[in-house]
């Protein structure tokens, strides 16, 4: 799991800094995969009626694949336009990698199969 997460943040890494914004990306992602982060994306997941992606990631078996159109349904217009600020990256880049990245990030944030207590 590890070499995948690795390899999965090294594409995401490769592009930010083929853009000059790794450390952008990096404290965004670092948001989105805290504690109060995979608690929100959790209940906005639950609301877009897509929260057994969600819990999947958050518990110990397979993680279940989110496509970009499902993570744009799952994540606020404030939240999208806050990545694409930060980065510089425009959406349709970063929804794709985050679709990719996020399971892999929230199960390893989420080591004991539970959500996080936030705050």
């Amino acid at each position: 799991m590890a070499g995948l997460f690795d390899g999965l943040m090294n594409t995401v890494t490769e592009l930010a800094d083929k853009f000059g914004l790794t450390d952008q990306l990096h404290q965004h992602l670092g948001e989105l995969t805290s504690p109060q982060g995979i608690s929100t994306l959790l209940a906005q997941a639950e609301q877009a009626g897509l929260g057994d992606k969600v819990r999947s990631w958050i518990g110990n078996g397979q993680n279940l694949p989110v496509s970009p159109d499902e993570l744009r349904s799952i994540l606020s217009n404030q939240q999208v336009q806050a990545m694409v600020d930060r980065t510089g990256l425009p959406a349709s880049t970063l929804l794709p990698a985050l679709a990719q990245f996020l399971p892999a990030a929230v199960n390893q944030q989420t080591p004991n199969g539970q959500p996080p207590a936030a705050g």
